[in-house]
């Protein structure tokens, strides 16, 4: 039986894309001077403006308006006319400290204060996260997802690398592939949208997409004379960012993690600390699913962790091997509970979360990078 299923990625120009990048910066740098700093900060663009609103508690003085103007800046928004100016675009700031209500449960557990002193804090909020990994890729996530993240990924690199110096920041891609017997077995589809400066001849554009992008980027067994390929199919992209299209924090949560091939909680990562279980819960998730994989307990597997705010232990734990299970599902969740502590103390803990690495999570996947401490490999 053969099926199409399609994913999307974004390049770090996306003005979604460039939001998210915004409060991931911002979180870093308070986390950079105060490991314990509550964040959460999200992020407008839109028409030569940005505006940062949120929470955050700490001791930390952060020049926000610096950090903003150069996350802006690395990403290489300089013109007005066509996208956004890092010097010249107008900030503002509405930031306020984490409501008191909220710090009361994450501040101390309910398990604490219900008298059995396990000294860990409570969920930052209610919530359901999920993760997931599957034998089709060497980082053992979904082939669409997969190669959509690295299509735009070299999107970036041959614009920052002035290889095709006419490209701008902004940027979307879409691969559809054919399984067949839930197997991947070619490309059936490849969509790019490249912002151009203006004057670019679009046959030029399109050729040097393929070459320097497509064809260094997909393998040729996937690619055949069927495989259908569309390259800025409007004809036109000079204005891109937020001046084309506004942007906002936590809008591209399926690009974030597995392009739908797998669930999705609805809580979005960036600008949250790691007490926000939305972000360290999903993470400590995917690092299950993936081990679970690489252990070859399961060809796939699927995880979900739920949470009541203030309370830290999860109100549940669910494992899904979609049948491809090679010991039974029980014993994998007992594995869980024996080898793992959830609480969000206890993810942020095994996992080093309060180290500023959130800017590096941003673009191009959550998951499927090597450096990131929930894509490490142990032994079950």
């Amino acid at each position: 039986m053969k099926k199409l299923f399609t994913s999307e990625s974004v390049t770090e120009g996306h003005p979604d894309k460039l939001c998210d990048f915004i409060s991931d910066s911002i979180l870093d740098a308070y986390l950079e001077k105060d490991p314990f700093a509550r964040v959460a900060c999200e992020t407008v663009a839109g028409k030569g403006e940005i505006f940062i609103t949120g929470e955050i508690s700490s001791n930390a003085d952060v020049d926000i308006e610096y950090v903003v103007r150069n996350a802006i800046k690395s990403i290489g928004y300089f013109g007005e006319d066509i996208d956004i100016d890092w010097q010249k675009c107008k900030l503002s700031l509405n930031i306020s400290r984490q409501s008191p209500d909220i710090a009361l449960g994450v501040d101390k557990s309910l398990e604490d204060k219900n008298g059995e002193n396990t000294n860990s804090e409570g969920a930052g909020d209610q919530g359901l996260m999920f993760g997931f990994a599957c034998n089709e890729t060497e980082e053992l996530l979904p082939l669409p997802i997969s190669l959509a993240h690295k299509l735009s990924k070299r999107l970036t690199e041959v614009r920052k690398q002035n290889i095709l110096n006419y490209l701008g920041p902004d940027g979307k891609v879409q691969v559809t592939i054919e399984y067949e017997n839930n197997n991947p077995k070619r490309v059936d589809t490849i969509v790019i949208s490249t912002q151009h400066k203006d004057g670019v001849e679009l046959e030029k554009l399109r050729e040097d997409i393929k070459r320097e992008v497509i064809y260094k980027i997909i393998p040729n067994e996937l690619i055949d004379e069927n495989t259908i390929i569309y390259v800025n199919p409007t004809g036109r992209f000079v204005i891109g960012g937020p001046l084309g299209d506004s942007g906002l924090t936590g809008r591209k949560i399926i690009v974030d993690t597995y392009g739908g091939y797998a669930r999705h909680g609805g809580g979005a990562f960036s600008g949250k600390d790691p007490t926000k279980v939305d972000r360290s819960a999903s993470y400590m998730a995917r690092f299950l699913a993936k081990n679970i994989v690489a252990n070859n307990l399961a060809d796939k597997c699927e995880i979900q962790l739920s949470y009541a705010i203030g309370v830290a232990k999860p109100v549940s734990i669910y494992v899904n091997t979609f049948g491809t299970n090679k010991i039974p599902e029980e014993n994998i969740a007992d594995k869980i509970y024996e080898k793992f502590d959830l609480t969000p103390r206890g993810i942020i803990n095994y996992l080093n979360l309060r180290e500023p690495i959130y800017r590096s999570t941003t673009n191009y996947g959550h998951f499927g990078k090597e450096n990131l401490p929930w894509e490490k490999f142990i032994e079950l």
